[in-house]
């Protein structure tokens, strides 16, 4: 066992050395030519190539104290590393595609130049219509504009094309014949999304007993579902399937849970927290989900496309559309209401028994950027409203004692110059949101201070 361990630690040590190796490689992408045009983000490469070095290195750190590497502490690093190779291999592969974009764009402008010397005027270029502030059936409002930045567009973009990657990855498992394989799809789905639907406010110990084995099951160990052992190691597409699987069910239980019972936010969010710092993939899947089902979460309202059916347009716009019929307003914001939140509650969380020298996979710092885009946008009539009393609510608390007087400057502007605009596009029926996102942000200028939402985890939660 103990030369086994060796063995392990020198090629733990080989590891380390490659990871390193190849994150200068992704440190050197600032230099390259066309950063500007690339779809991926160099700097969230090289944080996250940064997370995979501090990995593995606390592996070796952990190991050098508790003795010799596990099994399983190389299969970790061995995982890091693919990673890590993947990202270079993604960011190569990006800087070619941009180069290549560039040189068409390129020769592009010139045809344009030499036509625009014969031709007095260009032809117009269509505009694509903002979406309308009433929602489905509503007056469309010509003047506003409601416009994203490109790099959260090409974030957007990047996540939805990863989601159908991973679909098209489990595409024979999903459509086989084969009864086994059936079955197999079936427990596998069951191991994925029973243990997140008992996730409630109970017991912190329950909570960690629902991690451990939603984690087990990503890492391809067996785990019991059903009085029987499913594991991913099953079928070859298992680990996508489980990996798509979980992310959605994480979004439903947004999207009903959550909705319905608020205070149930904060212990599904602390497990989709723990499990997208372990598992990265399964955190971008759950923006992908949030994303398609709420896009004000990016935040992006959806642009009406001249030919479009007006059904396929309410879907863009989080609408259910079943029989040619529209969901209810009520009812289509309580859902948006409850995916709001629950990322309002991923983005302040942390998993209590992970390794505390990991950064947030998913911070404080995406609800900063995610205010700050939605109050440079013209805001729509009951969603804006709604969606930012929900926001503030619940991590309103964690971004005061994190921006402190910038955050105070921001509410400063919400009331001066955002009230005013969202009250002037909101009808006589729709002022409910308006005034409760308004009472709540006055009282909490009054007293200086954002309150600790209700039903937020504390360590006699963890204790219980």
């Amino acid at each position: 066992r103990k030369e086994e361990g060796q063995t392990r630690l020198r090629s733990l040590y080989a590891l380390q050395e490659e990871v390193l190796h190849l994150n200068q490689q992704l440190d050197a992408s600032e230099a390259q030519p066309h950063g500007d045009l690339l779809k991926l983000d160099p700097a969230a490469l090289r944080t996250r190539g940064n997370q995979l070095c501090g990995l593995v290195s606390g592996i070796i750190r952990a190991t050098s104290e508790n003795g010799f590497p596990t099994a399983e502490d190389q299969a970790v690093a061995e995982r890091a590393l693919q990673e890590m190779r993947d990202l270079l291999t993604s960011l190569q592969q990006e800087i070619t595609r941009a180069c290549e974009d560039k040189r068409r764009r390129d020769e592009a402008a010139a045809r344009e130049k030499r036509q625009e010397s014969k031709m007095q005027q260009g032809p117009e270029v269509p505009r694509e219509a903002p979406a309308p502030s009433q929602g489905p059936g509503g007056k469309q409002n010509e003047d506003l504009q409601v416009k994203v930045q490109d790099s959260t567009m090409q974030w957007y973009q990047q996540l939805q094309d990863a989601s159908s990657q991973c679909v098209l990855a489990f595409e024979e498992l999903t459509n086989s014949k084969d009864s086994q394989v059936k079955k197999i799809k079936m427990d596998l789905q069951k191991a994925a999304t029973i243990p997140v639907s008992q996730i409630s406010t109970i017991a912190g110990s329950k909570l960690k007993e629902i991690f451990d084995k939603i984690h087990s099951l990503l890492s391809g160990k067996p785990v019991q579902c059903g009085g029987h052992s499913v594991s991913v190691t099953l079928n070859p597409q298992g680990l996508d399937f489980v990996q798509y699987k979980l992310a959605e069910k994480f979004v439903k239980q947004g999207e009903e849970e959550v909705a319905s019972h608020h205070e149930a936010a904060f212990p599904i969010a602390v497990v989709a927290s723990g499990i997208w710092e372990l598992h990265p993939r399964v955190g971008d899947l759950i923006l992908a989900h949030l994303h398609r089902k709420c896009p004000y979460s990016v935040p992006f309202y959806p642009a009406f496309k001249e030919g479009m059916a007006l059904e396929d347009y309410q879907r863009m716009l989080g609408y259910q559309v079943k029989d040619s019929k529209v969901e209810q307003q009520d009812n289509f914001l309580k859902r948006m209401s409850g995916m709001i939140r629950l990322y309002a509650a991923i983005i302040q969380l942390r998993w209590p028994y992970g390794s505390r020298q990991e950064i947030h996979p998913h911070g404080l710092n995406h609800g900063w950027r995610w205010l700050a885009q939605i109050l440079n946008m013209e805001p729509l009539s009951d969603v804006t409203a709604t969606l930012l009393f929900d926001f503030l609510e619940v991590c309103g608390n964690a971004l005061m004692k994190q921006y402190q007087v910038q955050f105070w400057k921001v509410i400063l502007l919400i009331k001066e110059d955002y009230f005013p605009r969202i009250e002037a596009i909101t009808s006589s029926g729709q002022m409910g949101s308006f005034i409760r996102l308004k009472q709540f942000l006055e009282k909490c200028l009054q007293r200086k201070e954002i309150p600790v939402p209700k039903g937020f985890l504390t360590s006699s939660f963890w204790r219980s």
